[in-house]
């Protein structure tokens, strides 16, 4: 296309700004320069037309969105309180006797012995709370 400095005469009017005569389509110019079939040219912006409209939009979706971040952080927290976690939760001399617990066993060589001298009846039903015999 040639520049605006080099236009003359029918060149002038085959352009959008040109004021002789009808468009290309034999359709009149509208008032921005552009055809009714063309696109619009400042299709991009025209959610600037309702700024306000989209600042407040966007404004109440990160609001929601920082809403439920701050319900799920609750969420998990709340979660966190309920289940019992020893180190967390015990007193810190009770950690001390777990270990102590931890390394108790049961000596084998005398089980026999202790089963010889129970005064137990091994033939005895087994207890059932509430239950009575």
């Amino acid at each position: 296309m040639p520049e605006p400095a080099e236009m003359s005469g029918p060149e002038v009017a085959k352009t959008p700004g040109g004021s002789s005569g009808p468009g290309k389509d034999g359709k009149e110019p509208v008032a921005n320069g552009h055809g009714e079939s063309e696109p619009n040219p400042f299709a991009e912006y025209m959610w600037m037309e309702n700024e306000e409209e989209y600042n407040r939009q966007v404004e109440e979706e990160l609001l929601e969105q920082e809403f439920l971040e701050r319900c799920f952080q609750e969420m998990l927290d709340e979660e966190d309180q309920d289940w019992f976690i020893p180190a967390r939760d015990l007193p810190s001399g009770v950690g001390q006797i777990q270990q102590q617990l931890n390394g108790l066993s049961v000596n084998d060589c005398n089980t026999e012995d202790i089963v010889r001298k129970s005064s137990l009846n091994p033939e005895a039903k087994e207890f059932v709370p509430g239950v009575k015999y």
